[in-house]
């Protein structure tokens, strides 16, 4: 009877623990294993100016943000032989027709490759060339999200029904050349008179009276700019004021920070104990704060980053990557597969990709709807679903985020997709792909204004067409 009842339970096929494992999949080489391979020693030394300057130095955050590069001349005098006076002219000519001002870390900068400077991916998204650029999009305006036609204060939005993004303040460790607020972020440029948005606990006040008044409001973002320019007092005044309002759940603190200067997590201590104080004072209260962080490139996660990011791990402190899918940085389907995995790796849960906002002079970062769809097709499947990130357009016109494969129709000839976000806003919301990514015709179309109404009204017409088609079919079942 013993023997009859172990062979039920383990089955003839069943193995003992001193049996042979039986693989079914072939081994894998450590060495393939790309995303637990981080970039570490003094990389930064390859830089002329930072030669002599020593890890100590380097991890300072204080340093860091001394040493920021801040115009073309300084980039200059950081690279010196590394890139001809050619490009740096380029460059130059390239913040002259810039929406955002320069403004890149001693840690980015050490990490783009200037040996090929026009193609790192890096360099695209924060270093503007003048002979790369290409013409907006007929369609783009300034703030295309129109984030403050859906504020009720200055520098608060309120556009979903239980959330709203606080602006707290207008400034940045580093400036991207595709900031979707570039119209509040930064300094004033040739292109572009920014709306102000400074940190003033008077503004605040406001937004925190109309948030305190509006008992749907559940989960609040705090952005800016980027909160890792707040002050550690700033950002537990913040915290804590939001926290003691019983109609607040949620509270997600957004930064770029970990990507372009990892170091402050390792330094400023005062600032990650704030942070972890109203982590921790959001658990006790049965309320969620978590870090919202932006990388883009699997290039711009080293050992630096991993260390940083182990700090906050252990602090308890839950972060999401929202990256931002662009041309020449992270449009391939290897690259975006290394950056969730390196991204999982360094336990911070991959959330969104966005489809590239029309934004003011990057034209050349945008991609096609296609290209998000094809990437998120070979992405999912890699990992782990809640590792997997979900690509989306935020909709221009304030629709929101809609999920990139639910648009109501997308005619890939003139590049329009269209939107419908029933619980956020009636009406149709457009997207529209690169110009100089369709065929001749249809660029030359996109040329005159009379065309461009006719391609939008079709797009409108036919999505509109297929939203009754699907009602009918549904009430038919």
């Amino acid at each position: 009877m013993d023997t009859q009842l172990k062979t039920i339970g383990r089955g003839p096929a069943a193995a003992g623990p001193d049996d042979p494992i039986k693989h079914i999949k072939p081994s894998v080489d450590p060495s393939t294993l790309h995303h637990r391979q981080l970039l570490d020693g003094a990389f930064w030394q390859r830089i002329p100016a930072y030669r002599e300057v020593t890890e100590a130095q380097f991890l300072d955050h204080q340093w860091q943000a001394k040493n920021t590069i801040t115009n073309p001349a300084k980039l200059l005098a950081a690279v010196q032989d590394l890139v001809p006076q050619a490009f740096i002219d380029d460059v130059s000519e390239g913040f002259h027709r810039s929406p955002m001002s320069i403004r890149v870390s001693p840690y980015l900068l050490s990490l783009i490759d200037w040996a090929d400077p026009y193609n790192d991916p890096l360099r695209r998204q924060f270093v503007p060339v003048a002979s790369k650029l290409l013409p907006d999009h007929p369609k783009l305006t300034l703030d295309s999200l129109h984030e403050q036609a859906d504020a009720p204060v200055p520098g608060l939005t309120h556009r979903y029904p239980d959330k709203a993004l606080f602006l707290a303040l207008d400034t940045c460790p580093v400036y991207c050349r595709f900031c979707t607020r570039s119209y509040a972020v930064g300094v004033d440029t040739d292109e572009v008179e920014k709306v102000s948005l400074k940190a003033t606990e008077e503004r605040w006040e406001r937004a925190f009276r109309y948030i305190a008044e509006r008992p749907e409001l559940e989960d609040i973002v705090v952005s800016g700019g980027d909160s890792y320019q707040l002050k550690a007092r700033q950002l537990t005044l913040i915290g804590n004021r939001l926290l003691e309002m019983p109609n607040i759940r949620r509270i997600r603190f957004a930064t770029k920070g970990p990507a372009v200067m990892p170091m402050k997590l390792i330094t400023d201590t005062e600032w990650v104990d704030a942070l972890a104080a109203v982590v921790e004072k959001g658990r006790k209260l049965h309320k969620e704060v978590v870090l919202h962080t932006h990388f883009n490139h699997p290039n711009e996660i080293t050992a630096i980053t991993k260390r940083a990011l182990d700090i906050v791990f252990e602090r308890g402190i839950i972060v999401r990557n929202q990256c931002v899918l662009q041309r020449g940085v992270n449009d391939s389907i290897a690259t975006m597969q290394l950056l969730v995995k390196r991204l999982g790796h360094c336990q911070v849960h991959p959330y969104y990709v966005y489809v590239h906002d029309l934004v003011k002079g990057v034209e050349d970062l945008r991609t096609t709807l296609q290209t998000a769809l094809d990437i998120e097709k070979a992405v999912r499947g890699t990992t782990a679903g809640f590792h997997t990130p979900t690509f989306v357009v935020d909709a221009p016109g304030g629709g929101g985020k809609r999920v990139a494969h639910s648009f109501e129709h997308y005619d890939r000839a003139t590049g329009i997709s269209v939107f419908a976000a029933p619980s956020v806003k009636p009406g149709f919301f457009l997207y529209f792909d690169p110009v100089d990514t369709l065929a001749p015709d249809i660029q030359a179309r996109w040329a005159s204004p009379t065309e461009q109404e006719v391609m939008v009204e079709a797009a409108i017409a036919q999505a509109r067409a297929n939203m009754d088609a699907t009602a009918s079919a549904s009430s038919v079942r």
